[in-house]
């Protein structure tokens, strides 16, 4: 009879630690599937912002460069002019 209680709380305790250890299991399961979800907003979120910044950033290249356009132009146009009127006091000094 003693050898019939013992088997039986072996029977009952393993029973129990399984039951633990499944919970256990599925407790880490869910962990890893809400760590993962989590890290994957963060990479998206981090891939919208850098997506963002890159536009920004192309943006404000244009803007430089239509400035950069803008400043040749002028100084080209300027050159001009000053070339132009040293020609004529060169050429026309005598008129």
């Amino acid at each position: 009879m003693k050898k019939a209680c013992q088997i039986v709380l072996v029977a009952l305790s393993l029973a129990t630690l399984s039951h633990v250890a499944n919970a256990d299991v599925a407790e880490v399961g869910h962990d890893i599937k809400r760590d993962a979800k989590a890290a994957g907003k963060g990479i998206g979120h981090g891939a919208r912002e850098f997506g963002h910044a890159t536009k920004h950033a192309a943006i404000e290249v244009g803007h430089g460069a239509k400035a950069a356009g803008h400043g040749v132009a002028n100084a080209t146009r300027n050159g001009w002019h000053a070339t132009k009127r040293a020609t004529k006091r060169v050429f026309h000094k005598n008129d």
